[in-house]
């Protein structure tokens, strides 16, 4: 039945408008939350799309290799699939998302750790979905000398974020590079918010002699 069509009522023939639904691309939050949990798979394919990007470039950011950051990627959404029903609204969609990468990141790093093995990638290494992926937008045609300058600047930074703690690089990230705000930086990381705070600060420092270094040629 097309939506919104008009049906005869069963029981007293009188005629009434059948309700209609609205499509997952049209729904706030809270509506597309709820389609999700009804096992709404349009919904959820939705959800995905709104979110792909940022869940990529967090993860790429966080652990420095596009194919594990894509790897991640796919985990995070499962776990998001899964864990959905038990998601309070306490914080926002996107705050609580944030939090499943990080952890997502932290348990993969910890591994790779565990096996000794570096798998920190240039940026060289991305591929032209995961760069429309961490772009701010897919449209208009860069200078080139700027796309060449751009990608030298945010090599540099990347490069300097992995040398800096994952806790560190972590509140940095969430903080400097995605906006949240210190209440929302402590709940994507389980953290009081004092404790981001002066973590925040401390994280700053480190990234700025991290950065210094690396113009210095490895001096402080």
């Amino acid at each position: 039945m097309a939506t919104g069509e008009v049906t005869l009522g069963a029981s007293d023939g009188v005629l009434t408008q059948a309700p209609a639904v609205t499509p997952a691309s049209a729904l706030p939050e809270g509506g597309l939350v709820a389609q999700c949990r009804a096992g709404d798979p349009d919904a959820f394919a939705r959800l995905v799309a709104l979110h792909e990007r940022t869940v990529f470039n967090l993860a790429f950011r966080l652990i420095g290799d596009p194919e594990e950051a894509r790897d991640v990627s796919q985990d995070v959404f499962l776990q998001v699939f899964r864990k959905l029903p038990r998601f309070e609204g306490r914080s926002s969609l996107k705050t609580w998302i944030y939090r499943i990468v990080v952890n997502q990141c932290y348990n993969r790093q910890r591994w790779w750790r565990r096996r000794r093995k570096d798998r920190a990638r240039p940026l060289e290494e991305l591929t032209a979905a995961d760069e429309m992926r961490m772009s701010e937008s897919g449209s208009g045609a860069p200078d080139p000398y700027e796309e060449l300058r751009r990608r030298e600047a945010k090599r540099a930074v990347q490069a300097a974020l992995l040398q800096v703690s994952f806790e560190h690089r972590a509140i940095l990230l969430l903080r400097e590079v995605e906006g949240l705000s210190v209440q929302q930086v402590a709940e994507s990381l389980g953290l009081p918010q004092g404790t981001v705070k002066s973590r925040l600060s401390r994280a700053r420092e480190a990234l700025r002699q991290s950065l210094v270094a690396a113009a210095n040629g490895g001096r402080p």
